[in-house]
């Protein structure tokens, strides 16, 4: 549901509501009002042969005394001991005198909603944040794993080039100790062919012996 509908929905229910608090509140001090005509006759007694003295202002509030056929006795507020027609009484106030609590009323429903709307838009606002400080965290971590994989992948790539290097360097080695090897061998080989077959010196004998 959004806040707009809330908003409705609350002021609906309270409007709803306030009449039958008024009523309730009519009924237990016996206060009616004055039908929101703009003016209404009064008479001196309980029936149409009696004569007009005076008027009752529209939405003003009266005590009603009794009731005789189809006229009740009332008291207004100035003390005045009247016969009104019970057709123009209402249990409920009038909209004249309903409006000021009415519109007060609205008015604080709609102070209260607004601040539970502020209240809402500022949680939302710090969500928000909060989400966008969370997924640009979470996009970082992203790009550093990325970074390291890639950093990753050519160390494992420098390594393996450079053991391929080693072994290709060991294998040289080791030829060129075999090829060094064959040929001191060889050399031994053909020196000990060689020297016998060469010519010896013969010694000179000594001539004192």
């Amino acid at each position: 549901m959004t806040i707009h509908r809330l908003k409705i929905l609350t002021l609906g229910v309270a409007l709803a509501t306030l009449p039958s608090v008024l009523h309730a509140q009519e009924l237990a001090d016996g206060t009616a009002w004055v039908s929101d005509e703009l003016t209404t006759f009064v008479r001196s007694g309980p029936t149409d042969g009696y004569r007009i003295i005076g008027t009752l202002t529209a939405g003003e509030p009266v005590t009603v005394l009794e009731t005789s056929g189809d006229y009740s006795r009332v008291e207004d507020s100035e003390g005045d001991i009247v016969w009104v027609l019970s057709s123009e009484l209402q249990d409920d106030p009038s909209a004249q005198k309903r409006l000021p609590e009415l519109e007060a009323r609205v008015s604080a429903l709609t102070e209260e909603l607004s601040g539970i709307n502020d209240t809402w838009e500022n949680r939302t606002a710090s969500m928000t944040d909060t989400l966008e400080l969370r997924e640009e965290h979470i996009a970082e971590l992203e790009a550093r794993n990325q970074a390291l994989e890639e950093e990753t992948a050519q160390s494992r790539a420098t390594i393996r080039e450079l053991q391929a290097r080693l072994d290709t360097q060991e294998e040289d080695l080791l030829m060129r100790y075999f090829i060094y090897g064959g040929g001191v061998a060889g050399a031994g080989l053909l020196v000990g062919l060689i020297v016998p077959h060469l010519p010896r010196r013969r010694r000179k004998r000594d001539r004192w012996f």
